[in-house]
């Protein structure tokens, strides 16, 4: 949720939010990983650029903990992986281990936004300009991963964020493995590989509260895991269309994964149940806005309308609620 306004708690909201990381002195991990300093550029909020990366509080992949550290587990080309990051003084320390702590660190910088350019950002609304005055920290990740964001996003189509974070949380912990380093041990777990996720049996996705519909997506995403990947290398438009070409893979989900694999700043999410109304309201006060007019509202920040919408979402600034939520069904209990 975002910081200090309190938007309702829907998926939306969430995504364009804020993981609380109390600010204090980093304790240090029990056992050596490698280590690597970096000094951003400017301000840096680590609960803003690392928060689109948690599914939920119950995530098993993520952790933000008391003494100001953040903590991911992932898979990469290397291997799995553990990170830990911390701010203090003007600079990030990042510990990693496993056989993928090289690779995490190598991307340290570009996880927390060095190739972001916040400062080609030019608000033109006034509730824009407050959003971006009050969150100076905010970048847009890069993590180099596809996968990692795509299957969770997958979960989330057409459903309650309370379904899509609970079917994730019980998939990575049944079929992932536990995550390297001392933040192992059940805490942390590193997603399954793209093999370990076709094989699982359809009932344990029913279990899981996962329809064959979302199922059968993520299967076919997996089997050209490696095309998948490819796509990271390319530019978000190109990427997105590479990904579209799996069935079950539509506009939505490849800007919620491009905006965070490849920290694309004009990758608006388009079919999204409640994004126009928030920012027809915000920017006109249209409740009632679809994508077509949320893409012309939007029109003004060409290049930049994730960031745009990133930041509409922060200031809190969202239309009364004037239906029930959306009932949550749970298909493992039928």
């Amino acid at each position: 949720m975002s910081g200090r306004f309190s938007p309702r708690p829907t998926r939306t909201t969430v995504r364009g939010g804020h993981v609380g990381v109390p600010v204090g002195v980093p304790r240090q991990a029990s056992a050596a990983g490698r280590v690597r300093n970096w000094v951003p550029e400017g301000p840096l909020d680590l609960g803003l650029v690392l928060g689109p990366l948690r599914r939920g509080p119950g995530d098993p992949t993520f952790r933000a903990l008391p003494d100001g550290s953040v903590w991911r587990a992932s898979l990469t080309p290397a291997g799995p992986g553990t990170l830990r990051v911390a701010a203090a003084g003007g600079a990030v320390r990042g510990e990693a281990w496993g056989p993928g702590a090289e690779w995490l660190l190598d991307r340290l910088p570009e996880l927390l936004g060095a190739s972001d350019a916040p400062e080609a950002f030019v608000p033109r609304h006034r509730v824009v300009a407050t959003a971006r005055h009050r969150r100076p920290g905010l970048r847009l990740t890069r993590t180099g991963l596809v996968l990692e964001s795509l299957i969770p996003s997958v979960l989330e189509q057409k459903v309650t964020t309370d379904e899509a974070y609970r079917a994730w949380r019980l998939l990575v912990r049944k079929f992932g493995e536990p995550a390297p380093g001392p933040a192992a041990g059940g805490r942390l777990w590193v997603m399954p590989a793209p093999r370990t996720w076709a094989l699982i049996p359809s009932w344990e996705w029913h279990r899981a509260g996962v329809d064959n519909k979302r199922a059968s997506t993520i299967l076919r995403a997996v089997r050209v895991a490696g095309r998948m990947e490819e796509a990271v290398r390319m530019a978000p438009a190109e990427a997105q269309a590479r990904l579209e070409v799996v069935s079950g893979i539509g506009p939505w989900t490849s800007a919620e994964t491009v905006q965070r694999s490849h920290g694309a700043a004009d990758a608006v999410t388009v079919g999204d149940l409640h994004l126009p109304g928030i920012v027809g309201w915000a920017l006109a006060g249209d409740r009632e806005a679809d994508d077509s007019v949320m893409l012309e509202l939007l029109e003004p920040y060409a290049g930049q309308r994730h960031r745009a919408a990133r930041l509409i979402l922060l200031s809190g600034r969202v239309p009364p609620r004037r239906v029930p939520k959306m009932p949550r069904w749970d298909i493992g209990q039928l």
